[in-house]
C-alpha cells in the first residue's frame, strides 16, 4: 500500500494552518515541518496576536521542530509553507540547516528569491505547490482588509 504522503499532502496541512491564521486576523501563512513523513511542527503567522514582527509561520515552526527534536539543526527535515519565505525566515532556515523548503505562492515583493537571500548550500527549494490555493487565500485576506 502506497501512503499519500507527498508535497501536495503536506502543503494541504500547511494551508490548514494558513486558514487558522486567516480566522485569527493574521496574514494567512501556514507551515508544517516534516521528518520521515511525520509532521513534527505546525504553525501559522502570529505577528498580530503576539505583537512580534518575528512571529512568522516559519519562525514558529522552526522553534517547535527544534524543541521536538531536542536540537537546533533540522537536517533531514522539510518545511512546507504556503508563501515563499521572506529574507528573515530564509536566514533562520539557513542556520537551521533544513534539508528542503517547499512553498506554495511566490512572494514577488519580499520573497527570499527576489531579495537574493542565500540558503544553506545543502537546502533544496521547490515552489508552486498548491500555489493557486495559497495565493487565493492571501488575496481574500487582503481584499477583506481593504
Amino acid at each position: 500500500m502506497v501512503l499519500p504522503y507527498d508535497d501536495t499532502y503536506f502543503m494541504q496541512k500547511a494551508l490548514q494552518e494558513a486558514e487558522y491564521a486567516f480566522e485569527g486576523g493574521e496574514i494567512p501563512v501556514g507551515a508544517v515541518i516534516v521528518i520521515q513523513n511525520r509532521i513534527i511542527a505546525r504553525a501559522h503567522n502570529r505577528t498580530e496576536r503576539l505583537n512580534d514582527v518575528t512571529a512568522h509561520a516559519e519562525m514558529q515552526a522552526i522553534t517547535s521542530a527544534a524543541n521536538f527534536l531536542g536540537g537546533k539543526y533540522l537536517k533531514d527535515c522539510t518545511l512546507y509553507v504556503t508563501l515563499e519565505p521572506c529574507q528573515m525566515c530564509a536566514g533562520a532556515l539557513y542556520w537551521s540547516q533544513i534539508s528542503k523548503i517547499v512553498y506554495g505562492a511566490k512572494d514577488l515583493q519580499r520573497g527570499c528569491g527576489v531579495m537574493g537571500t542565500t540558503l544553506h548550500p545543502k537546502t533544496t527549494i521547490v515552489g508552486g505547490i498548491l500555489e493557486d490555493d495559497a495565493a487565493q487565500l492571501l488575496q481574500q485576506f487582503f481584499l477583506k482588509k481593504r
